[in-house]
């Protein structure tokens, strides 16, 4: 028997969603594409500029003064290493890139958890949505950034965005809600506004989940450095990408071992400044 139910236009609708979306938002997309290639490009070239070993001891002290001793020589032993392969420019790149996205993933991610805490049906429109998006492979995120971005590091840096934002907005909210009601009676018995209430009491206790939530989103942002080569980011995910198309293994297992020191220095300084963050005496 012939299946004679009509197909839902889902892709149809999809394509002319993008194009209009495209067509009348030429100009914002072309105005946010300058201003973040230009951010882009101006770090890499400032970090560049550097010195490497300058580079490298101002990470290792940092690390060292959040971390403590291991994770301070973790750093200089993984920074040292990148630079003698001579991956030490595509380092860089990477660490710009998952930088960049990864701030502006908190700034969008921080706020909207917060509304999501504070206004159940936010959270229960949207929560959903959240987890389709922690659903899709990771390479849909590709598809729309490139009719508004085009080929390079900024359509990789938005897609990036796109697929780290989740995991802070879920933990925000779930650290907003874990706050003891008890304390938040105690705030309201004194008088204090909705602001207050958050600033002093919620957003404080919150934090430890909120840098637990900095942590996923960081690392999600890294995960999606080779596959953001695949649109022209560059970085170590170039080199890993350049390495398959040309089956140099020992290139792209230098490459791959590159992302892996810099996310474990990244995990580790990230759970460094969540344990400072957690109060005084909890576990």
């Amino acid at each position: 028997m012939d299946w004679n139910v009509p197909k839902f236009p889902l892709d149809t609708l999809s394509d002319d969603g993008l194009d209009w979306l495209t067509d009348h938002g030429a100009w914002l997309t072309r105005a946010v594409s300058r201003s973040v290639s230009n951010g882009i490009d101006t770090l890499t070239a400032a970090l560049i500029s550097v010195p490497p070993w300058a580079v490298i001891a101002v990470a290792a002290l940092a690390t060292y003064k959040v971390g403590g001793r291991k994770v301070g020589l973790l750093t200089l032993a993984g920074l040292l290493f990148l630079w003698d392969l001579r991956l030490w420019q595509s380092t860089v790149e990477t660490l710009v890139l998952v930088s960049l996205a990864t701030v502006m993933a908190l700034l969008i991610g921080i706020p909207v958890g917060i509304w999501f805490a504070l206004s159940r049906w936010a959270w229960k429109v949207f929560s959903p949505v959240l987890d389709m998006m922690q659903t899709l492979p990771s390479f849909v995120y590709l598809i729309p950034a490139l009719p508004f971005f085009g080929l390079g590091a900024v359509s990789a840096c938005f897609a990036t965005i796109i697929f780290s934002v989740p995991p802070v907005i879920r933990l925000t909210t779930l650290g907003i809600r874990n706050v003891p009601t008890e304390l938040i009676e105690a705030s309201d018995a004194f008088g204090g506004s909705a602001t207050q209430k958050l600033l002093k009491v919620q957003l404080p206790l919150a934090l430890p989940t909120i840098m637990a939530g900095v942590n996923q989103t960081m690392m999600l942002a890294l995960s999606m450095v080779v596959i953001a080569a695949m649109i022209g980011a560059g970085g170590l995910g170039r080199e890993v990408w350049q390495s398959i198309q040309r089956l140099e293994a020992g290139a792209g297992f230098e490459a791959g071992l590159g992302i892996v020191i810099l996310a474990v220095i990244l995990d580790r300084f990230t759970q460094a400044l969540a344990a400072r963050a957690r109060p005084h005496g909890s576990a």
